[in-house]
């Protein structure tokens, strides 16, 4: 019998990609993670233990055969595994990069729980879809039959790019709709290039374009046509905007010069990376350097301004979170990063205000904080922060990052749709049996419908809601139905 491939993990410890250093990380938005050689990938799927019930697979929202592709890996059928990892992810090397691993598959890894280490499933992932990409084994979006019917896409996030390639592969005519000036949303703009390098995803966007989708750039629903327009346009929407509206902080001198909101300052420095014109940037408004930093939040979005800011060369980078270290809602593995780059996390701490000089508004000059405790448990079960009296401090301050989360923003008002439904929160209401919202033909997914979330949940809600339009699409064919 031949040699067993798998269950490598009592021999074979467990070893992700060598990072670079980080003095030589800090000084651009390359990746931080170098990627396996083919023995190092094979060597590390070998370690699963090929679980009768693959809790990794059952916590990854997208339910990926992640067991199956490793086993592939580890016994060097490559184009199998890319084949398989495929087949229910439509960014598999994105998720690689940018999934919470440590809270989803490998934060469920069995042999994790043994106290061997998890399987480095992320970085596996990664270097399956990389290699099929540079081997040419990524094939080419093929429509199915047309059927004559056309979809409206608004927004070209994940959730809105996964829908898009589900319908045209079940043969409808696609047109995608954004704001944007490049597709991707968050994946472009929102997320710097040392976690995602920007071809990456532009290279996803354009084999969908190869495929026949048609992509309406810089175009916003409301202005450049109401949502009523664009159903008359096509048999079905989808809403998958995302949402983009920051969570304000209510402190005095929020207002000042120098405080600003995370994704303007993300956007800023991701068009910088493309080679864009950005006068923000120039006249040094969104700019962090030479500055004193301080960022307000302790998740993804926060992580993610820290290490921008490091390495757009500020004096000093801090980032205050109410909650303590073990409480905070962004990746652990993010933290590490960040702290081995220089930056400083000033736990149990939120602003009192923030302190300007000149004229006006004047411009931020220092956060008056306060020291925080940990009370009782919430509703949640998390330990509510509360101030703890008599602890205040200051922080120099030359540029405030506020990254506090995002909202929905006010889409029946922005799309000029005064009956699209929304729910206490700003969101949009959807029939969860159908994803479809109060206009008929009209369905939604994504952040917009669940709030604040991750990639790989919009990815996984993009393919059901393709799959309940295309059911509602067929059946609209057959009776004539037309959009109310």
């Amino acid at each position: 019998m031949a040699d067993n491939p798998m269950l490598k993990f009592v021999g074979t410890g467990q070893s992700y990609p060598p990072k670079r250093e980080p003095d030589s990380r800090r000084t651009d938005f390359q990746e931080i993670a170098e990627r396996y050689a083919v023995t190092g990938a094979e060597e590390q799927a070998s370690r699963c233990s090929q679980c009768g019930v693959p809790y990794c697979s059952v916590h990854c929202p997208l339910h990926n055969h992640i067991p199956d592709w490793l086993r592939l890996t580890a016994e060097g059928r490559l184009r199998e595994a890319y084949q398989l990892s495929n087949m229910t992810s439509t960014m598999p090397e994105i998720c690689g990069r940018i999934c919470p691993q440590d809270r989803l598959c490998e934060g469920n890894c069995v042999i994790e729980f043994s106290g061997h280490g998890a399987v480095t499933i992320g970085s596996v992932e990664k270097f399956i879809t990389d290699t099929a990409w540079e081997k040419g084994w990524v094939e080419p979006l093929v429509p199915g039959p047309e059927r004559g019917q056309s979809v409206g896409v608004i927004g070209a996030g994940p959730a809105g790019l996964a829908a898009a390639e589900y319908m045209r592969r079940y043969g409808y005519s696609v047109h995608v709709y954004d704001r944007h000036d490049r597709a991707g949303g968050l994946l472009t703009y929102g997320i710097p290039g040392f976690k995602l390098e920007k071809e990456v995803v532009m290279r996803r966007v354009q084999r969908l374009k190869d495929g026949g989708i048609v992509f309406h750039e810089g175009f916003e629903v409301g202005h450049d046509a109401t949502l009523d327009e664009l159903r008359d346009r096509h048999d079905a929407l989808l809403i998958a905007t995302g949402v983009y509206k920051p969570r304000a902080i209510k402190a005095p001198g929020v207002g000042a010069e120098g405080v600003v909101e995370s994704l303007d300052f993300l956007t800023a420095s991701n068009r910088k990376g493309f080679g864009d014109t950005v006068p923000a940037f120039e006249n040094g408004s969104l700019n962090a350097s030479g500055k004193h930093v301080v960022v307000v939040g302790g998740g993804d979005t926060a992580m993610d301004c820290v290490r921008t800011a490091v390495r757009q060369g500020a004096k000093s980078v801090k980032c205050l979170y109410r909650r303590d270290r073990d409480n905070m809602p962004g990746s652990q593995r993010e933290v590490a990063n960040a702290e081995e780059e220089g930056v400083e996390f000033v736990w149990l701490s939120a602003p009192q205000s923030f302190e300007a000089t000149g004229e006006g508004a004047g411009t931020v000059s220092a956060v008056r904080a306060s020291r925080m405790r940990l009370g009782t448990p919430d509703a949640s079960g998390r330990r509510a922060p509360e101030v703890d009296p008599g602890k205040d401090f200051t922080v120099d301050a030359d540029l405030v990052i506020k990254a506090l989360g995002f909202d929905a923003e006010d889409l029946p008002t922005l799309f000029g749709s005064s009956d699209l439904g929304v729910t206490r929160w700003g969101t949009l209401r959807v029939d969860h049996s159908t994803l479809m919202t109060s206009l008929d033909g009209v369905f939604a997914a994504g952040d917009i419908v669940r709030g604040a979330s991750l990639v790989v949940w919009a990815i996984r809600d993009g393919r059901d809601v393709a799959e309940h339009m295309h059911g509602w699409l067929k059946q609209k064919a057959k009776t004539g139905r037309k959009a109310a």
